[in-house]
């Protein structure tokens, strides 16, 4: 259910952004979000419908992009990604891992359209 309260801070930042910017719609949401998060795209897409309807982002288009999970061997120096669930370092089998991505949830960036005097 948290999905509800992100969507909601989506669009308040996309609507602060847009009035900022004087523009007339906004067109595209860009959003990073990594493997290791708890959310889920089509559960911020399906609040998204509902919560942009009558506003200047009505009808945007949001777009996701998942960002892999790499960690770091703090033991060998190995990076790795990780595919699935947590596993013990593959070069050296240490578990002395850090997360070095995988956690983000972020907008990239907001695209607008201004009104043509």
């Amino acid at each position: 259910m948290h999905e509800l309260a992100v969507a909601e801070s989506i669009l308040k930042t996309a609507i602060q952004y847009a009035e900022k910017e004087n523009a007339s719609k906004v067109s595209d949401i860009y959003l990073q979000i990594g493997n290791l998060s708890s959310v889920v795209d089509d559960c911020i897409q399906f609040y998204w419908d509902i919560l942009s309807k009558g506003t200047i982002c009505e009808q945007a288009i949001l777009h996701f992009e998942r960002i892999p999970t790499r960690i770091l061997c703090e033991d060998c120096g190995q990076e790795f990604i990780l595919e699935n669930e947590l596993i013990p370092c593959p070069s050296c089998s240490g578990l002395n891992l850090k997360i070095l991505s995988g956690e983000e949830f972020r907008m990239e960036s907001i695209e607008i359209q201004r009104e043509v005097e």
